[in-house]
């Protein structure tokens, strides 16, 4: 693995219970720096699973505590009952109870504002989107419309995702019901713009909660009905802006180490399938082995293309 730079920032996506991945790969990696994860980075951007996970590392969680969560808490977070199983008939499938009672076990009461002035100093951006103002919300400890704001209620709004959970507060609901599913150009943006670091002396990683497998058969293809349309059309829109944002970074902040990681599925995952923790043990051991011998998602290997003479 090629050294950090001076400032290191952090940008995770949005995936459910496949937040385990990237806990799991923060752990291995803190092993092999011999430093917490709270110790590497200056800056965290999180979307949804990712929010929690920023917000973790925000607070001072190791990579070892968030993935001990992870692995404690699935279970009771995403609990099957009547309402789950039968959620078309409902507004969505969970209460937000045990997560928010989870959430307050290990982020305690702080407030955003709380974060910016800590010692030492950590910058967090958090993605939700308003339903009410149609657009996506970057919360962040340094801005005063969300200084008081309860780190809780952002990662909440963050990772309310329709029809899983509640809306939150009445119009906040998952930020990557926008563009921001991967927060990698948030985070770029945030160093730049906003921190005014020099993009030479950073390194932005970007890790991402595993790519569903390609599972259409080209045979089958043309013959869909319209309701089979569905699920390949929101993971195109998904997997799409993902790699997007990645395209986006690579491109207009080409001075930047930036350093994008993600594992390759090999049978799809539910956002909310406990049962698969295991498995997504060994996958955030494979993402975490990819962070330390610096294989780089192809995703990175998008290039803009010449314009014609």
């Amino acid at each position: 693995m090629k050294p950090f730079r001076k400032h290191v920032a952090i940008a995770i996506d949005g995936g459910g219970i496949k937040g385990a991945i990237v806990a799991r790969a923060l752990e291995i990696l803190e092993e092999h720096l011999g430093q917490g994860a709270p110790e590497i980075f200056e800056l965290a951007a999180g979307t949804s699973t990712g929010a929690i996970l920023s917000a973790g590392i925000a607070v001072g969680l190791t990579g070892e505590e968030m993935h001990r969560l992870y692995l404690e808490l699935g279970e009771t977070v995403f609990r099957k009952t009547l309402r789950s199983q039968l959620w078309f008939l409902a507004r969505y499938r969970y209460h937000h109870g045990p997560l928010a009672r989870a959430l307050k076990t290990y982020l305690g009461s702080l407030t955003m504002g709380d974060l910016w002035h800590s010692s030492p100093r950590i910058d967090v951006v958090i993605t939700a989107f308003d339903l009410v103002e149609n657009r996506t919300r970057f919360i962040k400890p340094w801005k005063a419309e969300y200084a008081s704001w309860p780190v809780i209620r952002a990662v909440l709004a963050s990772s309310s995702v329709p029809t899983y959970f509640p809306v939150v507060g009445g119009r906040y609901v998952d930020g990557g019901v926008g563009s921001y599913a991967n927060p990698c150009y948030v985070a770029a943006y945030e160093v730049k713009f906003c921190l005014d670091w020099d993009p030479a002396e950073t390194t932005l990683i970007s890790l991402g909660t595993g790519r569903d497998p390609y599972a259409h058969d080209v045979a089958q293809v043309s013959r869909w009905r319209a309701w089979n349309w569905i699920s390949p059309l929101l993971g195109a829109f998904l997997e799409s802006a993902n790699d997007q944002q990645v395209h986006l970074v690579d491109t207009f902040f080409d001075e930047l180490d930036f350093r994008r990681f993600q594992v390759d599925l090999r049978q799809p995952i539910a956002m909310d399938d406990p049962s698969a923790l295991p498995e997504l043990t060994r996958y955030g051991e494979e993402l975490g082995n990819k962070i330390l011998n610096d294989e780089l998602d192809w995703a990175m290997d998008i290039q803009a293309s010449m314009a014609p003479e």
